[in-house]
């Protein structure tokens, strides 16, 4: 039976963030995820965890110009800056007792896509062995261009190949069903295929990106396939819900969500 983790950037977000932590476990979560919690601080962040008996996982780098950017590990030319971003999302998912980065790649043009890959590398090597002291995963995640247009990581197979060049056992793939389904489909041979790089596992109906109780995604399918193919991390529910997130919840206890 999967286990599922709340995304907290999309759901309980009637609430302010430090009070969805209450609200998630209060659900059934035993774990969350979050993207981009740096306001806060990390010891607030910590304490409700610790409250409500909560397993943290991922977060995301920070972008560096008002989210517009959506990252800068393969923008050329900007090498010093992404050190920074990094530093400060080790030191925060340390601080929060985290286990992931997912490593943002940026938005490059298709002319600047050769040096981009070579950026993107050599920053993710650095990184790497950076957390790899802390024993903090990197994670990198295609994502479809219809939502992020110009987004340097934009297949699996080509986040696969970034991980061998990369050459490090704590850089692996964030596969999100919702991005994969857009970008090319074939779901559960794809995720058969890149299972051993893939780290985490993220879902939400395509095209609404609501519950995965909708649209094109046959999700009790991909469920059963998590399970008859060994994966043992957590799926994280990085969806937008149509209403209250509470209210959207019955899809999960199908699964065994609240149990």
């Amino acid at each position: 039976m999967p286990r599922f983790a709340a995304n907290l950037a999309y759901m309980f977000t009637e609430r302010p963030l430090i009070e969805r932590f209450g609200a998630a476990k209060a659900a059934g979560f035993e774990a969350v995820e979050l993207q981009f919690p740096y306001e806060v601080a990390p010891a607030a962040i910590r304490a409700e965890l610790e409250r409500h008996g909560l397993v943290q996982l991922g977060i995301n780098t920070q972008p560096r110009q008002n989210g517009g950017e959506s990252g800068l590990g393969a923008v050329p030319g900007r090498e010093r800056e992404f050190a920074e971003v990094f530093k400060q999302a080790l030191d925060y998912v340390v601080a929060i007792d985290g286990s992931a980065i997912h490593t943002m790649a940026g938005m490059v043009p298709p002319e600047q896509r050769p040096a981009a890959e070579r950026v993107f590398v050599a920053n993710l090597a650095r990184a790497a062995d950076l957390a790899a002291q802390k024993d903090i995963v990197l994670l990198i995640e295609p994502l479809n261009a219809r939502d992020r247009p110009d987004y340097f990581v934009a297949r699996v197979e080509q986040a696969a190949d970034l991980i061998a060049k990369v050459d490090r056992p704590n850089v692996r793939i964030q596969f999100d069903f919702y991005h994969v389904q857009i970008i090319g489909g074939d779901l559960l041979r794809r995720f058969e295929k890149f299972l051993p790089v893939t780290g985490h596992v993220q879902v939400a109906a395509v095209p609404s990106r609501a519950e995965p109780d909708e649209g094109e995604v046959n999700y009790p399918a991909v469920f059963d396939a998590l399970d008859r193919l060994g994966y043992k991390g957590w799926v994280g529910c990085e969806y937008k819900p149509r209403g209250r997130t509470e209210d959207g919840l019955g899809w999960g206890r199908r699964f065994g969500l609240g149990r």
